[in-house]
């Protein structure tokens, strides 16, 4: 048995790793977008490490893009198999990656009138999108979901087990039991791990013990803080900028899980009567649509929630909450004048409405744009996060004027202590750790703390590179 690191290697987005069997079995694991800017974005989104019409199946984490993003490329592209995930995965995607597709056909657009505007026209340059919207429907009909805490077969050697992860709505940690050669192996993929006791979501599942273990490490050189600090600092945040500066809190949030958590805090200060009287607005309708599906899929919630929404039925909006569809209404907000909060997409501001939000309102000192979550460091999100004092946005360059804040306590993604927790399970009985979804920098700095915590052996693949398992 083999596995090749396709995505995710050295770098946070981009998941993706295939197992091979020695029999030709081939499994996927994720099928994720690489996000940021730059040449070297576009080629890795459009070079696959291997060929898709010759693997048998891919098995999904959750539904957020850099795991999924590219599915409807690999169908177009040849893939033929069936497309493993839990049921809120499922119902998540259609929407994610209708809305990805629209972006791909918009970036595109853009790019390219740039290249036809130029005097010395470079045709060679024009790209097409890497799938369209016609691309999604027939992508979707590959999915199969599945339920969590089950051992299932896919394949006469292959049986999978789904624990939940404790991400998003639906995200699933993954465990294979593969029998080749007269043996039985046990192969782990945590994906992305989430953070015990947060709002919404139930706690991160353990996963069975595995002999190899694939593992992220976004923030595997941090602690977060705690949740008691973190709502007292989002409201010091917002009576700061909306009631002393009178200006706006634009917050990048991404549309699935950190918005509706975001939203979820506020309906908590608003029934606790601590919320300031400001309109919020969600300006975002992918945003709008993940809201209505977080609603179907209730065996995801935690029990503080369950019990929240006895007093309160709708724990996603509140009297001053408007989620805004039409792209008119959003523009009027970049017109508008009073202190109010913005939550909109993306959350590495590299798309979406936010970019505009963004460009219109950085260069006013009454403004606060809120991080709450990791950025890579080339787009516009991870440019602020390093303290720039000028950011180019829409090819002008724009001074820095406005506050910015970052709160990583929001993050979806735990925490160096965290992740050893969700994984130390592991420690009597793995024999190959695999470190991935993580800066380099930052993984090399995980591997010491699991090192000094008990584990030994533990790689840090690079793209392409290749292990032989057993």
């Amino acid at each position: 048995m083999k596995v090749k690191f396709c995505g995710a290697a050295q770098f946070v987005t981009g998941s993706s790793h295939l197992i091979e069997l020695d029999n030709g079995f081939k499994i996927l694991l994720d099928c994720g977008l690489f996000q940021g800017k730059g040449q070297h974005i576009w080629d890795w989104n459009n070079e696959w490490h291997f060929k898709p019409e010759e693997l048998d199946c891919l098995i999904l984490s959750h539904a957020h893009i850099d795991h999924s993003g590219r599915i409807p490329q690999l169908v177009r592209d040849g893939f033929r198999g069936r497309i493993f995930c839990t049921h809120a995965t499922r119902s998540l995607s259609s929407v994610m990656l209708m809305d990805s597709a629209e972006i791909q056909e918009k970036d595109v657009e853009y790019y390219n009138e740039k290249i036809l505007r130029k005097k010395k026209k470079d045709f060679s340059r024009i790209r097409q999108p890497l799938y369209t919207t016609r691309d999604v429907i027939p992508a979707m009909s590959h999915f199969v979901g599945l339920p969590y805490d089950q051992w299932i077969g896919i394949h006469e050697d292959v049986k999978i087990f789904l624990s939940d992860a404790g991400h998003i709505l639906g995200s699933a940690s993954v465990t294979l039991k593969i029998r080749e050669n007269g043996k039985e192996t046990i192969v782990g993929f945590t994906a992305d791990i989430g953070r015990p006791d947060r709002p919404i979501l139930r706690n991160p599942q353990p996963m069975p013990k595995a002999d190899y273990l694939i593992c992220e490490s976004t923030y595997g050189d941090r602690v977060h803080e705690s949740t008691p600090e973190q709502s007292e600092r989002f409201l010091q945040i917002i009576k700061h900028t909306c009631l002393e500066k009178k200006g706006k809190l634009i917050i990048p949030a991404f549309s699935l899980g950190r918005t509706q958590e975001i939203v979820y805090m506020l309906d908590r200060m608003e029934n606790a009567g601590i919320l300031p009287h400001i309109p919020v607005y969600v300006d975002s309708p992918l945003a709008t649509n993940v809201t209505g599906i977080f609603g179907l899929h209730p065996e995801c919630f935690n029990e503080e929630l369950l019990k929240y929404i006895h007093k309160d039925p709708n724990p996603f909006g509140f009297n001053n909450l408007i989620y805004i569809r039409d792209v008119e209404e959003s523009k009027q907000l970049n017109e508008m004048h009073e202190p109010c909060i913005i939550i909109s997409a993306s959350g590495m501001m590299n798309a979406g409405r936010v970019k505009h939000h963004l460009a219109n309102n950085i260069e006013n000192p009454r403004n606060t744009f809120l991080i709450v979550g990791y950025c890579t460091p080339d787009t516009p999100g991870g440019i602020l996060r390093a303290g720039a004092t000028t950011i180019n946005v829409f090819d002008e360059e724009k001074v820095v004027r406005a506050d910015v804040e970052i709160m990583d306590s929001f993050s979806a993604h735990g925490d160096k202590n965290e992740m050893f927790d969700f994984i130390q399970n592991q420690l009597p009985t793995v024999r190959k750790l695999f470190l991935v979804h993580g800066e380099y920098e930052t993984q090399k700095q995980f591997r010491g703390f699991l090192q000094q915590k008990g584990f030994s052996d533990i790689e840090i693949p690079a793209a392409g590179q290749e292990y032989v398992l057993g």
